[in-house]
């Protein structure tokens, strides 16, 4: 059997400040496909890419998290398929989830117009995609939660943590 390598990666930022868990979206410029849309750090990945390593290179890509202001890396396990129109496709992304320091804030690419920290409430709330919403409830449920987080961390060579 041959491996499944999906077409995009997608990671979700959060951190955990005195005001507790906040989710970072990003909107995207003008444009663009899909302008305007609030979303997670997206793109596609390298030939020969490992695909961890394609969603924290994305990550700092798109906001400039790349270094000390990460705390940890989450692989969601969540894997998402759409429809495309514009390639006339059914697209897969696998969806990570990075925690950054409370005081962090992303320099953005050209890529985005945009960026607001808000609690998974509101976050859930803003974005349209079924599988955003799913992250979500992921980052809510699992990663968030001390007892469940381990499970899914992942150093930064996208292999997990052990326990």
């Amino acid at each position: 059997m041959s491996p499944l390598r999906p077409d995009i990666v997608d990671c979700w930022i959060f951190r955990v400040g005195p005001a507790g868990p906040e989710i970072l979206l990003l909107r995207r410029s003008p444009g663009r496909i899909l302008s305007g849309l609030w979303q997670c750090v997206s793109g596609s990945l390298e030939p020969g890419e490992r695909i961890a390593a394609g969603a924290l290179r994305e990550l700092g890509e798109e906001t400039g998290y790349a270094g000390p202001e990460t705390e940890a890396f989450y692989d969601l396990d969540l894997v998402n398929q759409f429809h495309e129109p514009s390639v006339d496709a059914v697209l897969l992304a696998a969806v990570f989830a990075v925690r950054v320091r409370p005081d962090a804030e992303a320099v953005l690419s050209h890529e985005h117009d945009a960026a607001r920290w808000l609690d998974p409430d509101a976050a859930y709330a803003e974005v349209v995609w079924p599988g955003y919403r799913e992250a979500i409830d992921r980052i809510r449920r699992d990663v968030l939660d001390p007892e469940r987080a381990p499970w899914f961390a992942l150093d930064t060579d996208g292999r997990r943590l052990s326990r």
